[in-house]
């Protein structure tokens, strides 16, 4: 238990020093600034893997799975990359509902600060749920991994169909309940006028971007759940992994269109993981061939983005106009 403790406490001690020190001040966060927070979080990471093995060494922490210190390690660091490889697509999300609400980019981390907040509590509360569902009802295992396949080929047939967010029924229900402002006055989530409070546009991108996340929760914790049903290594490296992507956003954000293949990675993870949970009572899938299926998609959707040009649209267009 003093380990959850004391993961936890530093969590919350980095985000206050993150928005009470180093962003304390409304500000555009370039790419060096983001490179730079992107590589601490994905270091500290990295070395979080050093507490696994500690931890499971000498038994710092329950192991209700008995997993080996090593086996922890791997385990933790596959799940870190599903979680950070999925929110890849999270990040194409956020950039369109930033840009239909027209946030400010000084303003869009203050957005995201309160939304990995809520991330933390939704997400544990759904690894608790999961966990314990998995635990209880071995069956469980192949309805997540149905789920998660179905989820891949969703997204491998749809993912360029984005909604606008201004269409998301959320953003109505919102403006039915409480009136809402066009424009967005500094940093303020609600304002005051004529004796009537308004909430601005900052507080319907978070609520949505709030939402969002909840959804992709909903296919990364049990992409996550099909590596280990380890509690401590599902929420650490959940964390862990919302954590960075504050930062990886803005250095992300702007480099969208090059990584333009990136999303077939996505759908071959999930698929991949899906099938494993789904043969997992009879095939045992080594840690170290998850793990290298995940990074070989990842450089696999990267090269693909970076060589093969961009001929479908333009081969659909010439074909239009003639």
């Amino acid at each position: 238990m003093i380990v959850w403790i004391i993961f936890i406490a530093v969590v919350l001690f980095a985000l206050v020093l993150d928005l009470g020190v180093f962003n304390r001040k409304p500000h555009e966060i370039k790419t060096k600034e983001a490179a730079i927070w992107t590589s601490v979080w994905v270091t500290c990471a990295i070395l979080f893997s050093g507490i696994i093995y500690l931890s499971f060494k000498h038994n710092w922490i329950a192991n209700p799975t008995h997993l080996t210190p090593t086996n922890a390690v791997l385990k933790y660091i596959t799940g870190y990359l599903i979680e950070l490889s999925l929110s890849v697509d999270n990040i194409f999300i956020i950039a369109l509902i930033f840009s239909s609400f027209a946030i400010p980019k000084k303003y869009q981390h203050e957005v995201l600060f309160y939304g990995v907040l809520g991330a933390i509590v939704f997400r544990a509360l759904m690894i608790v749920f999961g966990v314990a569902l998995i635990t209880k009802f071995s069956w469980m295992i192949y309805v997540f991994g149905v789920f998660l396949i179905l989820t891949a080929l969703k997204m491998l047939f749809s993912h360029n169909n984005q909604k606008d967010p201004h269409e998301f029924k959320i953003y109505k229900w919102i403006r039915k309940v409480y009136p809402v402002t066009r424009k967005v006055y500094d940093d303020r989530f609600f304002i005051k006028r004529s004796k009537k409070k308004y909430a601005t546009p900052l507080f319907v991108t978070l609520i949505i971007i709030e939402l969002t996340d909840v959804f992709f929760a909903i296919d990364s914790i049990p992409a996550i759940l099909a590596i280990t049903a380890d509690p401590f290594i599902v929420f650490s490296s959940n964390i862990l992994a919302i954590m960075g992507l504050r930062s990886m956003f803005f250095l992300v954000v702007g480099m969208l269109d090059k990584f333009k293949y990136i999303n077939y990675s996505l759908v071959v993870i999930l698929a991949f993981v899906g099938v494993k949970m789904i043969i997992s009572h009879k095939v045992d899938i080594p840690e170290w061939l998850s793990l290298g299926v995940i990074v070989l998609s990842l450089i696999g959707g990267m090269l693909a983005s970076k060589f093969i040009p961009e001929k479908v649209e333009t081969s659909t267009t010439a074909i239009k106009n003639d």
